[in-house]
């Protein structure tokens, strides 16, 4: 007989393939660089000269749109439709994927295709979600590289509204999917699902004191607790947390009604069932399952049988018309609390006709009641909503355009301009909320503006510290913000500490002229400045070099500018040019980091740019922290040269900040911030400062701060995308 013996399992139990504690949980005070690398070429599986936008331009768009709308009736054994319709669950998918968006960051929305990974995939708000991206999947696989996931989503949406009914607003192809979760998204600090909302308010009764940037009120839900605020029904609290939420999702209040009523005028809730029973996330599920979570060992025929949110119920007679039943129900009759079979709070209509009954999701001759969520309810209990649900009442057209167009600005709003929209459906209109910007002239002599530029009395700082805060307003998160529409002359950027009012007023007296005179547009002077302040700095370095440009920006309007919507772009903290507002619980090499990676920067263009913007003298309000030159104004290495000299050492001064000391003399010779000194004490990025401390990279170092300052100033010409 053959005798086997146990050996050694050649596989680091763990170490290679599970996070089971990564460095960050070793040393949980290390600042994490992984953000702003997360996105790289080494996640993503497509050829490397890949382009999206030129890959969509090719696809059918009517063949993709008449195969969805054949998906919606074609009703799949392993997963019923309701009602032999999957339009309301798309809707949900579409809804959840782009309702992850708040305005506070711009990060979270439907422009990626982020609810593919944990913990979107998992969150308990998202359930049964993988059973759409799974119906979608024969789509995605005929139609290939053309159709990304991202758009996939939200066009099945679409697809299911105008299937249902509605004319839509338009719909516009260009979001490209990522390949990994996107890491850098803070969903809030809980450590468990639907823990209760005081854990990101200072009060819960008060809406606005919820954490920024946070928008949903609890942990894995989109939104607001459909059963009242910690889950305690009170319909008039939890329209001020809608109000909030909703606003924090860059919507209004006419906005917000229309997105509750359109959306819950298809489809169902799904609680029919025994929430406890339900098997774990997609993410927590063995390789058995494939991708799939939530199973429901009860369920017999899925349509009746589903829990999701554990509501239970259809909001209207006709689950699969959009038309004006919500509000028919919701004002036609009186409702009372009462509790789901899965145990959730909801509410049923008092003394309601049979007709107005929606038929059973499975069965045609069954009458079921249909249900009224605490945000239902809360249409009709808030004084302001009310009166925008009497105005959508007496007038359907209205209430239809009003909710198609919520509907896109929905499921556009982190696209950036309509510069990025591709495809046949997209709306001729400019909407504000796309911050519009008409191009700028683009057939001019570029050296002559610049002569004139560089014969005025701005020093070199005044024209790059001018430049950059027109430029770092831009947030890759939703293509917002940056130097083309030079809206830091408008309200409220004009205004903004971080921009030195002052100093922009004077700047902007000497280079208006110029654009006036020269009929160049003021966003291109300003960034023009910019670049002859840095060459200036080469200059003064000893060395020549050109800055790229590409001319063409145009300057926005007052009327062509939300200005409460760009509020939130405001830079509180701007480690580039040692700026903060005031001392915020977080560091400033953390905010610096915040700021890189919404700017679309690597932790190579980050080192570079502030040691650069430092020696050029760059500080906000001329401070000295972090100067580390004699030669001020010259675009030289020594701000990386100092730091790493061991000459120096380096002492808190007690308020805050360091002092860099000569270790033979004990003589402060410079002073500097943690955001100086986080490039010598991180061990990665002071691999970077040393790359560019040394004696062969002078060159090297001038060549990578012009790209990666180029970057920056390009960073929202979308007008040349194609």
């Amino acid at each position: 007989m053959t005798k086997f013996t146990v050996g050694k399992c050649p596989v680091m139990h763990g170490g290679n393939t599970k996070m089971e504690k990564p460095v960050t949980q070793w040393w949980p005070n290390a600042l994490n660089l992984d953000i702003l690398h997360q996105h790289g070429v080494r996640t993503n599986p497509m050829d490397q000269n890949f382009d999206y936008r030129e890959a969509v331009k090719g696809l059918d768009f009517d063949a993709v749109k008449k195969d969805l709308t054949a998906l919606m009736t074609d009703s799949q054994p392993w997963w019923p439709a309701d009602w032999g319709h999957y339009g309301g669950l798309m809707i949900r998918m579409a809804w959840h994927s782009a309702g992850t968006y708040r305005n506070a960051d711009g990060r979270g929305g439907a422009s990626t295709g982020n609810q593919r990974f944990a913990p979107l995939n998992s969150w308990p708000d998202n359930v049964s979600l993988d059973k759409a991206r799974r119906l979608l999947w024969p789509i995605k696989k005929k139609y290939g590289n053309a159709l990304s996931w991202a758009d996939l989503m939200i066009l099945a949406g679409n697809v299911a509204y105008e299937s249902m009914g509605l004319k839509t607003f338009g719909f516009g192809y260009g979001r490209e999917d990522i390949w990994a979760p996107e890491t850098d998204t803070y969903w809030g600090a809980e450590k468990e699902w639907l823990a209760p909302s005081d854990e990101r308010y200072e009060s819960v009764e008060d809406a606005q004191s919820i954490e920024n940037p946070l928008a949903a009120v609890q942990m894995g839900l989109i939104y607001v607790n459909p059963e009242g605020v910690n889950g305690n029904s009170d319909p008039a609290t939890t329209a001020l947390h809608m109000r909030e939420t909703f606003a924090r999702m860059a919507m209004n209040d006419e906005e917000t009604v229309a997105l509750t009523a359109g959306g819950h005028s298809v489809g169902k809730a799904h609680g029919n069932g025994d929430a406890g029973a339900l098997g774990v996330e997609p993410e927590a599920a063995g390789v058995e399952a494939q991708g799939f979570g939530w199973d429901n060992p009860n369920a017999t025929g899925r349509a009746s049988d589903t829990v999701s949110s554990g509501i239970e119920g259809a909001w209207t007679t006709e689950p699969t018309k959009f038309d004006m039943g919500f509000f028919k129900l919701l004002f036609g009759y009186e409702w009372e609390l009462t509790k789901s079979p899965a145990g959730a709070t909801q509410w049923k209509p008092i003394d309601i006709k049979e007709e107005d009954m929606p038929v059973d999701a499975t069965d045609p001759s069954v009458r079921r009641m249909p249900v009224m969520t605490d945000a239902d309810m809360a249409l009709k209990i808030d004084p302001a909503y009310r009166a925008i649900s009497e105005k959508f009442i007496a007038d359907e057209a209205y209430f239809r355009d009003t909710f198609a167009r919520a509907w896109f600005k929905l499921t556009h709003r982190d696209m950036g301009p309509k510069a990025c929209y591709i495809g046949p459906e997209v709306p001729e209109e400019n909407l504000i909320w796309q911050d519009p910007i008409e191009a700028g002239k683009s057939d001019y002599d570029v050296a002559a503006v610049k002569a004139l530029i560089g014969s005025t009395d701005l020093s070199v700082a005044d024209m790059v510290a001018t430049a950059w805060n027109s430029a770092r307003t831009y947030r890759g998160s939703d293509k917002r913000g940056g130097a083309n529409g030079a809206r830091i002359r408008l309200a409220p950027q004009k205004n903004w500490e971080g921009n030195e009012p002052a100093r922009l007023v004077k700047v902007l007296s000497e280079l208006e002229p110029i654009a006036d005179q020269t009929g160049v547009s003021i966003a291109d002077v300003i960034v023009l400045a910019g670049n002859v302040g840095v060459e200036k700095a080469i200059a003064a370095a000893g060395y020549k070099v050109e800055l790229p440009f590409s001319p063409g920006r145009g300057d926005a309007t007052e009327e062509m500018t939300d200005a409460e919507s760009f509020a939130p772009l405001e830079p509180v903290a701007d480690g580039f040019r040692n700026y903060q507002q005031k001392d915020y619980a977080v560091s400033p090499e953390e905010m610096l980091l915040d700021r890189a990676q919404l700017m679309g920067l690597t932790a190579q263009d980050m080192t570079v740019l502030l040691g650069g913007l430092r020696v050029i003298g760059a500080n906000y309000g001329g401070s000295k922290h972090g100067v580390f030159t004699d030669n001020v104004g010259a675009l030289t290495t020594d701000f990386f040269v100092n730091l790493t000299d061991m000459a120096y050492s380096w002492h808190p001064d007690g308020a805050g900040a360091y002092e860099v000391r000569d270790r033979t003399t004990g003589q402060i010779k410079f002073t500097a911030t943690s955001a100086d000194l986080v490039f010598g004490s991180n061990s990665i990025l002071r691999a970077y400062a040393e790359v560019y401390a040394q004696d062969d990279n002078k060159i090297k170092f001038i060549k990578d701060f012009v790209s990666a300052w180029s970057k920056v100033m390009d960073a929202d010409r979308f007008d040349l995308l194609d």
